[in-house]
């Protein structure tokens, strides 16, 4: 039996023009793609779209991916401003969807009942937050990606994403009831 291929094998063969080697990149990936555009745009078709084109707009930029520097952060960073260009365009602000978050593990009836509440008014208390905010906590929490895939995902310094995550968690306990 055949070892699986390790991410940069795979990115080396797709820069050489492998396709497969390409859709399993995307296939280990597209989740968090479309998350972190659903994040930005709010949206779930847009959000779908945009990660569609970042990943044609990544095959097409894969000459110039610097070989040994991490792949999701340079991947997200394409799938970001692909969102945002689309948030732009569109100019619609709908509320954060739940299938922007991770899926929850299986629970009693109650627990998930008390779950959803909790993330129903978790999300409700991000939804009233400035966008900047929203984006930061939602890299950070919801899609879970570490102070320098968030700097990467929104355009900014790790230390930015610092002092906004405090922030914003600041602002996040003033939105939450009780």
């Amino acid at each position: 039996m055949a070892r699986a291929l390790t991410e940069s094998e795979l990115i080396a063969l797709a820069v050489e023009g492998d396709g497969d080697a390409y859709a399993s990149l995307v296939r280990a990936h597209q989740d968090i793609a479309f998350r972190t555009a659903m994040l930005i745009t709010q949206d779930a078709a847009e959000a779908e779209e945009a990660a569609q084109d970042a990943f044609v707009k990544a095959w097409r930029a894969l000459p110039r991916f610097r070989r040994g520097e991490p792949w999701r952060p340079w991947l997200l960073t394409i799938v970001a401003n692909e969102a945002r260009n689309r948030r732009r365009s569109a100019g619609r602000r709908s509320a954060l969807a739940l299938r922007a978050e991770p899926p929850l593990p299986d629970r009693s009836a109650e627990s998930a009942v008390l779950a959803a509440e909790t993330r129903g008014a978790l999300l409700s208390a991000l939804s009233r937050l400035r966008e900047d905010d929203r984006l930061v906590l939602g890299c950070r929490y919801l899609l879970e990606l570490s102070e320098a895939e968030t700097a990467a995902a929104l355009g900014v310094r790790p230390g930015t994403v610092k002092s906004r995550t405090s922030r914003a968690l600041a602002r996040l306990r003033e939105e939450i009831p009780g």
